[in-house]
């Protein structure tokens, strides 16, 4: 997620540039609080979903996989375009955040995310799970995409 300075966090330099943010704001600062998160959620009541057959209830899903699949595409490659044009034009100065602040932002969510599931019973299951899961796929990450991107940059 790009951040524009103005204390207001968007998608991107896609939807940014078309809202004019860019013309408002001479930084862009990087990594956005939640990156990777792109998501896409669908919500169905419950009793709804049951009332469908096994079969419906596979074709919703199969076409929200893809509705994910094609506008997480669709987003990357527009953002990759309209950051070029952004640096192209020099307007924007697109700027890493200071890896003391990142820490800091890291720090207060684990505080945030830690107390929030201390609650109640559901929310503690969902804590742990919450934190097994971002061990383990931090992990994966490490060494699938984050030394696939490292090592792209060896060129």
């Amino acid at each position: 997620m790009w951040s524009a300075v103005s204390l207001s966090e968007w998608v991107g330099p896609w939807l940014d540039t078309a809202l004019g943010l860019h013309t408002a704001m001479g930084y862009y600062y990087y990594p956005g609080v939640q990156e990777p998160g792109s998501a896409i959620s669908v919500g169905i009541n419950k009793g709804v979903w049951e009332s469908f057959d096994a079969s419906d209830r596979q074709v919703i899903e199969a076409m929200a996989a893809g509705e994910y699949a094609r506008s997480l595409a669709e987003f990357n490659a527009n953002n990759a375009l309209s950051l070029r044009k952004l640096r192209d034009e020099g307007t924007v100065k697109i700027l890493k955040f200071d890896g003391s602040l990142l820490k800091a932002f890291l720090d207060i969510s684990k505080d945030v995310v830690a107390e929030i599931g201390s609650g109640d019973e559901l929310s503690k299951k969902i804590y742990a799970s919450y934190e097994q899961f971002r061990a383990s796929i931090m992990d994966w990450s490490d060494i699938a995409e984050r030394a696939y991107l490292n090592a792209r940059r060896l060129a």
